[in-house]
């Protein structure tokens, strides 16, 4: 590949080759860990087009490494099957044709005994790769590598709840909420000065989508200070949000038109009740938990029927800026949000983990975006149309892969991550 792609990806912190070792290990061995409460009949399981089998998961991440690593970077090397390259490659054209998305799910071979063969031939290889010394290209695809597969880790435990979200088993994954006293009061809203300030990735790790840092304006506006609950979403069902055209877009009334959605994706009315099937099974709803799995379509007429609206994308990251990366990630193994239970008058609640938090702003390119040299500019570019960012993390993120200049996108009608509602006001 031309150039570097430390050079428009992040800075390459210097580390002693056993430290990118130690990481390599860790990250592999978190994605196995995922996979513990797994029975093998999961590993095969396709829920809809748009979600992966786990045992895909397991083959993809590692393809990565094998196909920009690897092969780049060992003269000779046996890629573990030929025809792996096109079974496992998601979206990269350049390297050849996927096999289609749509199709994972028919794919009983390679079993998953073979797949996880795949997986220790190419760490056996990788790690004797990082035992050389330090190369600052290589470094930076492997860091680049390891936050990828840090994302299917959440990848797959979204996937992983579609399918047992949808079978009337509502089987037990693990984790849940744990007991927490929520804090008292109504939700209130932060002031912020607004004008200039610089937005964007400002040192360490970055994907190509956070830079280049620039400048942009805002107004003085207002932010909420903890996420939408699920009591304040039972009350815009009840006061008929989902009948009342006036608080959706257009694209968002024909979506819950042609769906039939009544509630949040795993909300279940049970003899005039409420319940939400969690990771932990199916449960009474919970009303001080953050609401989750909405649209962004969703989110938009909760915030119009408030009267409030969605927070950009630039307001976000500037209230994230100054505030701690503390939050419930998927290191807590509770895989659902937690309640607000704590404070300040300095910084809103709930910034990060948690839900990821759907924006105003539609996902496309900072100014001056370059993508990354290569094959690797597939990454994150070619996405850019007709998607929301979401920002903050969630309860399925690692907490080293979050950051404030962190731009997650999905299309406005996806529902099945963890993705839930922070609001915002403009200054009168």
């Amino acid at each position: 590949m031309a150039g570097k792609v430390g050079r428009v990806q992040q800075e390459v912190t210097a580390r002693s080759q056993s430290q990118t070792q130690q990481d390599y290990a860790a990250v592999r061995a978190q994605t196995l860990a995922l996979c513990a409460p797994l029975e093998v009949e999961d590993y095969g399981v396709q829920p809809m087009a748009d979600a992966s089998p786990p045992k895909w998961h397991l083959a993809h991440t590692t393809w990565f490494f094998e196909t920009f690593l690897l092969k780049p970077s060992i003269p000779g090397y046996q890629p573990f099957h030929a025809l792996f390259e096109n079974l496992f490659n998601s979206y990269y054209n350049g390297v050849g044709q996927p096999f289609a998305r749509a199709l994972r799910g028919t794919l009983s071979r390679p079993t998953l005994a073979q797949v996880l063969e795949y997986r220790a031939y190419v760490d056996t290889h990788m790690l004797a790769l990082l035992d050389h010394a330090p190369d600052e290209e290589r470094d930076a695809r492997v860091c680049l590598g390891l936050h990828h597969e840090q994302q299917h880790q959440e990848l797959l435990l979204t996937d992983l709840k579609y399918n047992f979200g949808h079978n009337p088993l509502r089987p037990v994954y693990g984790g849940g909420p744990r007991t927490s006293a929520p804090q008292e009061g109504t939700a209130g809203y932060l002031a912020y000065a607004g004008g200039m300030a610089e937005v964007g990735a400002s040192g360490g790790f970055s994907f190509d989508n956070e830079l280049p840092r620039h400048p942009v304006f805002m107004a003085p506006f207002l932010l909420a200070d903890r996420l939408v609950t699920n009591a304040d979403y039972r009350a815009f069902i009840a006061d008929g949000g989902y009948q009342r055209a006036e608080y959706w877009l257009a694209e968002g009334w024909l979506q819950i038109q042609q769906q039939q959605w009544r509630a949040p994706l795993y909300w279940h009315e049970i003899d005039g009740q409420w319940h939400e099937y969690r990771l932990d099974g199916l449960h009474p709803l919970r009303d001080d938990l953050p609401v989750v799995h909405v649209s962004g379509h969703e989110a938009y007429a909760f915030a119009a029927w408030s009267g409030a609206r969605l927070p950009t994308e630039f307001e976000w990251e500037c209230a994230a800026r100054v505030a701690p990366i503390e939050g419930t990630f998927v290191d807590s193994q509770c895989f659902h949000p937690q309640a607000c239970s704590a404070l300040d008058s300095q910084n809103p609640g709930q910034l990060f983990g948690d839900v990821w938090q759907w924006t105003a702003s539609s996902y496309g390119p900072y100014p001056g975006y370059r993508p990354l040299p290569g094959t690797l500019g597939e990454y994150n570019g070619k996405f850019m149309s007709s998607q929301w960012v979401l920002r903050g993390g969630s309860c399925a993120t690692p907490k080293a892969h979050i950051r404030p200049s962190y731009r997650n996108f999905f299309y406005p009608a996806d529902r099945w991550q963890f993705s839930g509602i922070r609001l915002a006001k403009d200054v009168d």
